[in-house]
């Protein structure tokens, strides 16, 4: 017999604390699938909310690549729905590949040098503060912000009240829907589950993958984009947000999974901004806490993959532009003009990188295109930064899809 293990606590085949001892493969399928459905019907359930009105889907729309399905900046919850959040929701999609979150990465790939620390990098999160699906879906089931929940056993009586409890005795055990933990914990390790089936999150069906697979071509303002995206005294984007396959042959993430401080401007669309003292932060808080302190970390936001990028109508952590091209403006013009990026104090002076306190402001990043000084000559013309909106619409998934009613 073949022995797999599938990761939910208080299985019925658990053994000393470790799921799925003793199980066939076969076995190990039906309880993934079983997880898989329970996970999907969870995701779409508003009634998991304080208020009976928020799912998962609410905020991770399937139709905007399970990111936002509006141009708020942030999103309303809690118990009353008029809680604000203090972030701009990321996509849930290619996520399978991101690593856990550590301070000190080297590259493992054959042609790079693995002596070089690339320091903070991965976890799933703007500021990486969890690295598994299930520990995410913690995060806004129990935001006073968000869903609205007390602790977990307030989830878990939602989950029995909205009759899943049979289906979490079909996977977790007869005599496990009693305990409240149990309940917690196999609704989160669903959720998990079902954000791991490629079809839905990871399917690879741009037409930029079409390309790849010599399937489409590249218009010529789209190959022009993605010159000018990969070009280092360009747009240099590919610096962060990988284009190339991997060695063994995997299509490019676009994104390095690391960390960064790209200063861009506050947003006072956001009501915590209100506070002239409250600053998100990212890796060093307020979000994450074990950070603390940390000033050479202050400002850093994980970089997010840019496939499905023009399904969305917020970018950055703080959802501050509304427009793909307006945020490849900033890369290329923040330097430039920045004038015209950040508010201007009383004595007329420029606040450049206003969504900073003063000290962590000498993290911003200063790579190209952010090399430039003001009055130069932006990386990219108009025209050109154009050719790079194009080629990111090749990233978003469905090419071809025939449409039925």
């Amino acid at each position: 017999m073949v022995t797999v293990g599938i990761a939910v606590e208080n299985s019925p085949a658990a053994s000393d604390g470790v799921v799925g001892q003793g199980i066939t493969r076969a076995e190990a399928r039906r309880q993934a699938d079983a997880l898989s459905d329970l996970g999907r019907a969870l995701f779409f359930d508003p009634s998991l909310s304080g208020s009976g009105k928020v799912s998962c889907s609410s905020c991770h729309d399937p139709g905007h690549a399970f990111g936002p399905p509006n141009a708020l900046a942030v999103q309303l919850g809690g118990g009353d729905l008029h809680q604000p959040g203090v972030r701009a929701v990321p996509s849930l999609k290619y996520l399978q590949a991101v690593p856990p979150f550590t301070e000190h990465f080297f590259e493992s790939e054959d042609d790079a040098d693995e002596s070089i620390d690339n320091g903070a990098t991965g976890g799933l999160t703007w500021d990486g503060r969890v690295d598994r699906g299930g520990e995410q879906a913690k995060i806004p089931l129990l935001s006073d912000f968000e869903m609205g929940n007390r602790d977990d056993a307030d989830v878990a009586r939602r989950l029995l009240a909205a009759g899943y409890g049979k289906t979490i005795a079909a996977i977790a055990g007869p005599d496990r829907q009693a305990d409240p933990l149990t309940v917690y914990q196999t609704a989160l390790k669903a959720i998990e589950v079902f954000e791991q089936d490629y079809r839905t999150f990871y399917p690879y069906s741009s037409k930029f993958d079409a390309v790849l697979a010599g399937q489409a071509t590249l218009s010529a303002q789209e190959a022009r984009g993605r010159d000018l995206f990969e070009a280092p005294d360009k747009g240099n984007c590919a610096s962060c947000h990988v284009s190339q396959r991997g060695n063994d042959g995997t299509p490019p993430q676009f994104t390095d999974y690391g960390l960064i401080a790209l200063g861009v401007p506050r947003n006072p669309d956001i009501p915590a901004n209100r506070d002239l003292h409250y600053f998100d932060l990212g890796l060093c808080g307020p979000l994450r806490s074990d950070f603390a302190g940390r000033e050479e970390y202050c400002g850093l936001f994980r970089t997010p993959t840019l496939r499905n990028v023009a399904l969305r109508q917020t970018f950055f952590h703080n959802g501050v532009f509304h427009s793909l091209r307006q945020a490849v403006e900033f890369y290329v013009e923040r330097e430039t003009d920045p004038g015209y990026w950040y508010r201007h104090r009383a004595d007329g002076s420029i606040d450049k990188y206003d969504d900073l306190p003063q000290a962590a402001k000498t993290n911003v990043n200063m790579d190209p295109p952010f090399d430039r000084h003001p009055g130069d000559k932006p990386a990219l013309s108009p025209s050109e930064i154009d050719d790079v909106v194009a080629f990111l619409k090749t990233l978003t998934d469905g090419y071809g899809r025939t449409k039925t009613p």
